[in-house]
């Protein structure tokens, strides 16, 4: 043995083969506070940390299931195909991106609209699905809104939506942003039913989408610690070289602001939009009814 052995004895190298591996899928790790999360009980609570109660963000599928309850339902809209307007590329060419989002999401584009039922409750629900390009409204998503509100109106049913998006796709240009004007028109009709339009705003709600159909509803909702605004946080900092409040444009800061109505857990959701829907359609009904008598 040298010298150098014995004032630095060299470490015992333990051979890894002795220790079980953890099988991929069993954990993962809050996005907030960063705790180890057994993944089955993540799932089983609805992908909200048990720790520190953040809502991690869900794919349309996962919420229609979490709101629907595992009820029947029928796609509205899914005859639209998206058109590359301008022949648009950066780092790919945007039909590209369509696949991939394709593939990634699940979906054929970034909004679910359906005709469902929340706790025995008609309904239609669109979803946005922010895997799908960020949430991005262009022409298929404002289209498909659109054929998902006069469903409704045709059959005198709720409208709700559940937004998530970072607002209009720059990919369709101008196309995404007439988008805004088409969807409030719609909802404009809509509301001469009477009939209760409900907006869940989860995370994030942003650009054009905050600006048109998510704050126009008769009834808002945000999940739980969800960011909701036209331009992000940090922008504005920028821009106005100032220190924002703390929790800004968070749900909870616009809550106590007055843009909003309600604050809700992830696992209140059915429950609580259950109410609201037994609350405004009955009295709307009773006078419909009577209306048609007279």
């Amino acid at each position: 043995m040298s010298w150098i052995d014995r004032i630095w004895p060299k470490k015992r190298v333990h051979n890894v083969q002795d220790h079980r591996t953890m099988p991929e899928g069993v954990w993962v790790r809050c996005e907030h506070c960063a705790s180890p999360l057994f993944a089955q009980s993540f799932e089983k609570n609805l992908q909200v940390c048990h720790k520190c109660g953040h809502h991690h963000r869900v794919g349309a599928q996962i919420r229609l299931q979490q709101l629907a309850q595992g009820a029947d339902f029928k796609l509205i809209g899914e005859s639209v195909k998206p058109k590359d307007y301008l022949q648009f590329k950066d780092k790919k060419p945007y039909t590209k991106r369509l696949q991939e989002a394709r593939t990634k999401s699940g979906l054929s584009e970034s909004l679910l609209a359906t005709h469902t039922s929340i706790q025995g409750q008609q309904v239609v629900l669109a979803i946005f699905s922010f895997d799908f390009i960020g949430g991005s409204m262009g022409y298929v998503l404002g289209e498909r809104f659109v054929q998902a509100v006069e469903y409704a109106i045709k059959n005198n049913l709720p409208f709700i939506c559940v937004t998530a998006s970072g607002g209009a796709r720059m990919q369709e240009g101008v196309v995404a942003l007439f988008q805004m004007a088409k969807t409030s028109m719609a909802l404009a009709r809509y509301k001469q039913t009477k009939m209760p339009y409900i907006s869940v705003l989860t995370d994030p709600t942003s650009g054009g989408v905050a600006a048109s159909m998510a704050m126009q509803a008769d009834i808002i909702i945000a999940e739980k610690g969800a960011l909701i605004g036209f331009t992000g946080p940090r922008v504005i900092a920028q821009t106005l070289r100032e220190d924002l409040p703390e929790g800004f444009q968070r749900a909870e800061f616009l809550l106590r602001h007055g843009a909003i109505d309600a604050v809700v857990e992830r696992q209140h959701l059915p429950d609580t939009l259950s109410r609201i829907l037994s609350k405004l359609t009955r009295n709307i009904r009773v006078q419909q009814k009577e209306a048609a008598h007279a």
